[in-house]
């Protein structure tokens, strides 16, 4: 059913499902990265309440055997390079050209690299709204060329796009503080945990359920793997592994060296990036969650391991903070004493079953994929209904819109 339908649109739009295009992301489905995860399935919610959606994705992460629909969302395949820095810049560039011709109703630009291209799309005559994931120029891996342009990114974002989303409070405040506008909190969602009984995939690797504490991250600076990895040899706890998930983008020194370190570090297991079924099997499983990051926007993967009801250990930053885990154990940025007194502390009493049910259920519910498509719904019209900053958009609906009802 077309719940878009039901809403009291302009004549234009309600005789047709409102038409957005996805960009700024790799792509999906299996794609790793949060706001890969975040725009998938954010758009797989948004088809279901009757909107066209098309995702522009970057052709050498989403081969053509893929197919050209993924659970009712188009996927857009345009090139992009596999070089670090410029990848997002280009492929993004492109994309607004093509919605340039292909003229959707909203042009969802995710993160605020590709955010850089936001005036570019109003001057086209697009109507933009921006989702900022994380304060991306903080990390440590960009140099001091790609801060700057990250910068300009997020006051092109903030600065022109007709509606502005923040995936948490701390950043919300930071945004209306720097920039003086108005912009919507929006969290991450998570779909409901698939507990699997089988531990199959577990063998395979080596493991055994309850008796190792599981990191899911890509292999980056900002996660910090060898701080993980040096914590965990500094307990000679043969009775437990350590399991690394996840990939990195490139192949660089860091990369290098956290597959070295786990090489020479007996009882760290190095999985890759997984998803689907091994991933369930493997938070289905675990004693502990453990993310040692030093910046993060609002990680899906502490979502997800609360929604199993793993015990977590948590850098001490404000966005893990923000998520209000009880029972969370946090340790200071890099101190990997202390780190590894968390690890030790978890081993040594680890916990008799995983989750506080009603801790789980409030995490489903805020962090509902469903009320989340609901949400950035309202800000699609508000951006339709409205000029917005910079351009003035053209053809604006008279009447303001709603989201639908979660009934």
């Amino acid at each position: 059913m077309n719940k878009i339908a039901e809403l009291p649109l302009s004549a234009e739009h309600s005789k047709r499902a409102l038409r957005v295009t996805m960009l700024g992301i790799r792509g999906f489905p299996d794609v790793q990265g949060g706001v890969e995860k975040h725009s998938e399935k954010l758009s797989c919610a948004l088809a279901e309440y009757g909107c066209q959606i098309e995702a522009i994705v970057r052709s050498p992460f989403v081969m053509k055997e893929r197919g050209t629909v993924w659970r009712n969302v188009k996927l857009a395949r345009l090139w992009a390079p596999r070089t670090a820095g410029l990848e997002a810049f280009v492929h993004t560039f492109l994309g607004v050209l093509r919605a340039g011709f292909t003229r959707p109703d909203i042009l969802h630009i995710h993160a605020i690299g590709p955010a850089f291209f936001t005036p570019l799309a109003r001057a086209l005559g697009l109507r933009v709204v921006v989702t900022y994931h994380s304060l991306n120029y903080e990390h440590e891996k960009w140099g001091r060329a790609a801060r700057m342009i990250l910068r300009l990114g997020e006051w092109a974002g903030m600065t022109f796009a007709n509606g502005r989303i923040v995936v948490s409070q701390g950043l919300a405040e930071h945004m209306r503080r720097k920039h003086r506008v108005p912009v919507s909190i929006i969290p991450n969602g998570i779909d409901r945990p698939v507990i699997v009984q089988s531990t199959e995939f577990l063998r395979h690797c080596g493991l055994s359920a309850k008796r190792y504490a599981l990191a899911v991250a890509r292999v980056d600076q900002t996660k910090r793997q060898l701080d993980l990895i040096e914590a965990y040899a500094r307990l000679h706890a043969p009775a437990w592994q350590l399991v690394l998930v996840g990939g990195a983008d490139h192949s660089g020194s860091y990369a290098r060296a956290v597959a070295a370190a786990a090489a020479e570090t007996p009882g760290v297991v190095m999985l890759g990036h997984r998803a689907g079924a091994e991933l369930a099997e493997l938070y289905s499983h675990a004693a502990a969650f453990v993310l040692p990051s030093s910046h993060e926007g609002q990680p899906i993967v502490v979502l997800e391991a609360a929604s199993y009801g793993l015990p977590t250990i948590l850098s001490d930053i404000a966005a893990h903070r923000e998520f209000g885990l009880a029972g969370a154990r946090y340790f200071a940025v890099g101190d990997t004493a202390a780190l590894a007194n968390q690890l030790a502390a978890m081993f040594a009493a680890p916990a008799a079953e995983n989750g506080d049910p009603v801790e789980q259920t409030r995490i489903l519910s805020v962090h509902d994929w469903r009320g989340i498509a609901q949400r950035t719904l309202a800000v699609y019209f508000d951006a339709l209904s409205a000029t917005g900053s910079g351009w003035p958009a053209a053809d604006a609906p008279a009447r303001k819109r709603r989201a639908p009802s979660s009934s």
